[in-house]
């Protein structure tokens, strides 16, 4: 009997399935149907379940059914921290690098107004940092007593100043409010340490979210919902770029998921300087990295794309008149699920896409400064130097199921006119065409070499040389 694995996707429109032989590592068959997790989640996955049987003619006696979900708006998070640019920039990398929507960052102490725009906002989870350990400790402590003070009912995850964790957990606990205590993000100045909070992030996801979206309501038909979409997506890029043993990875990579509401770019590099004489700046960049730009949605922010690319750029990408392109976008801003209905709007989806790539990575890549010195010029490097990088995957949306996948991954690349900017100068340039890489996260501790062979096979070369 062929042993098999079923990987579900909850997502916000489909919950979409992916069956695996895990023997074989390949793809048996997929099945999608809408998600109804504001009704009854297993209503979504009992469809998605019949659409699979009838591809394939039958169900597999799966041996793992894992989930991943980024219904109901995904995981919506607030970081608070002490200084912007340190530990508030470290909480908000630890809630990124864990699949979270991240909806607000705040720094410093609490203000009121502070207050009432988190109450506002309605996180499902709050990561609570602030001082280096044996550092500032007043700081993180009042500011988890304005939170037990709040009508907030989330649970709060604490990754700040070891010697003041326990009193901001026992003010939160006190208050009723549910609280998890892990490492500091920043335990010294300069040095992050953002792992421990990821996990306790996303075993906060799994032990509470799960169960106030209602997804737990199918709980016998699956074994257990893993983390939300985005991180099991990163996983899934983790895996294939280190590989597992005995069998080597695609090396260091970037994944790029240009979506209906936000443009998501992930990174697995050191991304140390590559040319002679930088000088890094600013605090260390994690390994594993992601970006969310949620004003690059090819749907929630066409508009707000075409003014950061230029109206005549996308009309010239496009190859459409301006005023033409004008009343195209005002039909995807009257609405928002509206699918490509003619050759005019394709090759308008095809330019927002390249803009918003390229955008993105402009944002996730690092950047080469140029300072003048007593001593001369000297050159800083802020951010990931992803020149070097030796894979380059788009999934998702248009690059996954559009054509000209490969022109749009182009549009990543590095610019000879854009000198100062670290993006891929000359990966090899793959597309997840069909949606696997949230299957390859979910597999990765279970079956890491069935998942390693399934991610490899299903990455499909392109060529880099279009223009």
């Amino acid at each position: 009997m062929t042993a098999a694995a079923l990987l579900i996707d909850f997502g916000s429109t489909f919950t979409k399935l992916r069956a695996v032989d895990l023997e074989a590592a390949h793809v048996i068959g997929s099945g999608q149907g809408p998600s109804t997790v504001t009704t009854d989640v297993t209503e979504g996955l009992h469809k998605a379940l019949g659409d699979l049987e009838r591809r394939i003619g039958w169900l597999p006696d799966f041996k793992h059914r894992l989930a991943c979900s980024s219904a109901a708006g995904g995981l919506r998070m607030v970081t608070v921290g002490l200084v912007p640019e340190l530990t508030a920039e470290a909480a908000r990398r630890a809630a990124l690098g864990a699949g979270a929507k991240l909806t607000g960052t705040f720094a410093y102490r609490l203000t009121e107004g502070d207050m009432h725009r988190i109450e506002g906002i309605g996180p499902d989870i709050i990561l609570l940092a602030g001082g280096t350990d044996g550092g500032n400790r007043e700081v993180i402590v009042e500011n988890a007593k304005r939170l037990a003070a709040s009508s907030l009912a989330c649970p709060v995850v604490v990754a700040g100043n070891r010697d003041a964790a326990d009193e901001a957990a026992s003010a939160l606990a006190r208050a009723g409010k549910p609280v998890t205590v892990t490492g500091n993000v920043m335990p010294e100045f300069g040095r992050l340490d953002v792992e421990p909070a990821r996990a306790a992030i996303r075993q906060v996801f799994i032990d509470r979210i799960v169960h106030a979206k209602g997804i737990d309501r199918a709980a016998a038909m699956f074994d257990a919902v893993l983390m939300p979409t985005p991180a099991a997506v990163l996983e899934g890029a983790r895996l294939l770029a280190d590989g597992v043993k005995g069998k080597p990875g695609l090396g260091p990579l970037v994944v790029v998921d240009v979506g209906g509401a936000t443009t998501d770019v992930h990174s697995v590099a050191e991304g140390a300087p590559t040319r002679e004489g930088v000088v890094p700046h600013g605090l260390p960049e994690p390994v594993v990295k992601r970006t969310v730009e949620g004003d690059l949605g090819m749907r929630i922010n066409a508009k707000t794309i075409t003014e950061a690319a230029g109206l005549d750029a996308i009309a010239a990408a496009a190859d459409l008149d301006q005023a033409h392109v004008r009343a195209l976008l005002d039909k995807l801003t009257a609405n928002v699920e509206r699918l490509p209905q003619s050759d005019d709007e394709r090759r308008l989806d095809r330019a927002l896409a390249e803009a918003a790539l390229r955008i993105a990575m402009t944002r996730h890549a690092g950047t080469i400064t140029i300072v003048q010195t007593v001593t001369g010029p000297i050159s800083i490097q802020t951010g990931k130097d992803l020149s070097d990088i030796k894979a380059l995957i788009g999934t998702g949306g248009v690059l996954a199921h559009g054509a000209g996948g490969a022109a749009m991954l182009k549009r990543c690349l590095a610019d000879p006119a854009e000198p100062h900017t670290l993006r891929p100068r000359a990966p090899d340039l793959y597309l997840d065409s069909d949606y696997l890489l949230f299957a390859c996260g979910l597999l990765k501790d279970k079956e890491p070499e069935a998942a390693l062979t399934l991610g490899l096979r299903h990455m499909h070369p392109v060529r880099n040389n279009v223009s």
